[in-house]
């Protein structure tokens, strides 16, 4: 076992590395949707207003 803790505990820390690089991706995505719905919200409001 201990012929390996260096290689297992660096290829567990790439792997939480790239875990938290998925979610920072994820949690930005969702934050620029959630701007570009709104946005678009905002858009068919006016719209709305426009034809009634």
């Amino acid at each position: 076992m201990r012929t390996y803790a260096d290689l297992i505990r660096g290829d567990f820390e790439a792997y939480i590395a790239d875990v938290q690089d998925y979610f920072r991706c994820l949690d930005e995505e969702r934050t620029r949707v959630f701007v570009e719905a709104k946005e678009v919200s905002e858009e068919y409001g006016r719209f709305v207003e426009a034809v009634e």
